[in-house]
């Protein structure tokens, strides 16, 4: 707990330091090369409002998008340039970034009419929302793969007293190199000027050397969205997932989740969720039975530079078996930085606690009652905005997890990474 707490502080004084450094004062907007580049990007969006045919139209917008974000590298506080930035993504139909630039535009100083078109905008988007899709992959190292102990010695009852034992065979933290691929594919297909058909698929592999500690998983999405106002909407969603566990089938689930998001402000959005599937594990039908989870989180624009979110829920399981029927708490906090010289930070805190069901045996407690997990997790992120890759940057995350807990020989620590690459803005 000292070390997670050490961690965060460090981290928080790091962001200072590099805020107080970067946020010195620079020369005014519109000299010399800021300024050329600015009206580079201008000329080449207010050319693509004057062109009609869409090939030269993008062309014209990767002109503006490149120009206004070579500005945004080493000044990611001008907010005239960001909306510029947004503009352009917005009339080539890139929804996502559009709104995300749009929001922190928001957080800053602008004219309450710049504020009501920008509004305006969102709005539009939120309503032509048809097809979402990503891909990404990573180099993962891990240092603990099996999320082992390493502790040998446990003590367990006996007719004559309670006795050490010493835990047979190769039970050491397991270290590997891992490569990381996912993908995601969303259509909502329009039933009425209120009502989608949302339908989508998750996909994810994980593979290790040797193939032990492989993870892979699909999953896919059916049902309505429904746009209940200017600033609402709400999902029905059918889901089904397998997941597979060193190249074996492991698990099957089959439910309904429940999605919704409201816009308090066009800077926080609130967005909520609760699902029930029934789980069918193929091997380990002890762990067969209902299982679900309820969430709520905001994600706030709080500057042009700074976006931070935060969520906290609520999980729970009926396994066949009493000892593995769990429930608990989850939360987390998290926020990403804009600094110059085109670096972005961002960092993450979270911590999630299980308190199982049933006594005795199956968790190895040593004050006999059933077993609780509390495990936390800090990841530190980072990538530089001036290094793309066909409109990616390369990242480098790093991911330390703790588990503490009173069943013997379960609690563990974890530090992972990832060298990913992400879009570009």
């Amino acid at each position: 707990m000292t070390r997670f707490l050490a961690g965060v502080a460090i981290l928080g004084v790091l962001i200072l330091l590099l805020a107080a450094i970067g946020w010195g004062p620079k020369p005014a907007f519109g000299q010399d090369r800021t300024g050329a580049l600015f009206q580079t990007g201008m000329d080449a969006l207010n050319a693509a409002h004057a062109t009609a045919d869409r090939e030269a139209r993008d062309g014209k917008l990767d002109e503006a998008i490149a120009a206004f974000r070579a500005i945004l590298v080493d000044r990611p506080e001008l907010v005239r340039v960001r909306l510029e930035l947004a503009r352009a993504f917005f009339m080539k139909e890139e929804d996502a970034l559009a709104r995300r630039h749009f929001e922190q535009v928001l957080a800053g100083d602008v004219p309450p009419a710049v504020a009501v078109n920008i509004v305006r905008f969102l709005r539009t988007m939120r309503a032509r929302r048809r097809w979402e899709a990503n891909f990404g992959m990573a180099v993962a190292p891990d240092s603990n793969l099996n999320t082992a102990s390493g502790s040998r010695t446990i003590f367990l009852d006996t007719p004559f007293g309670r006795l050490p034992f010493i835990r047979q065979g190769d039970i050491a933290p397991k270290s590997g190199l891992g490569l990381s691929v996912w993908g995601r594919g969303e259509y909502q297909y329009p039933l009425s000027q209120t009502l989608r058909l949302r339908s989508g698929a998750n996909a994810s592999i994980r593979e290790y050397k040797g193939g032990d500690f492989d993870r892979h998983s699909v999953s896919a999405h059916l049902g309505p969205r429904r746009l209940i106002d200017a600033r609402t909407e709400v999902s029905l969603l059918a889901t089904v997932e397998r997941q597979w566990t060193a190249g074996r089938p492991e698990t099957d689930r089959f439910g309904l989740r429940l999605e919704g998001e409201h816009r308090l402000t066009p800077r926080l959005a609130m967005f909520g969720r609760a699902s029930a599937a029934r789980r069918n594990c193929r091997d380990c039908d002890w762990l067969d039975g209902p299982v679900g989870d309820v969430m709520l989180g905001a994600s706030w624009a709080a500057l042009p530079i700074l976006r931070v979110g935060g969520n906290a829920g609520w999980n729970w399981t009926r396994a066949n078996a009493e000892h593995w029927r769990s429930h608990g708490p989850r939360a987390g906090l998290g926020a990403t930085l804009a600094l110059p010289a085109g670096f972005t930070l961002g960092l993450r805190v979270s911590e999630q606690r299980i308190e199982y069901q049933g006594r005795g045996f199956a968790h190895r407690t040593l004050d006999r009652r059933p077993r609780r997990d509390r495990t936390r997790t800090l990841s530190v992120s980072v990538h530089n905005r001036a290094v793309t890759m066909f409109g990616f940057s390369p990242r480098v995350s790093l991911v330390r997890e703790e588990r503490e807990t009173n069943a013997q020989a379960l609690d563990y620590e974890r530090n992972r990474g990832e060298l990913s690459f992400v879009r570009q803005f």
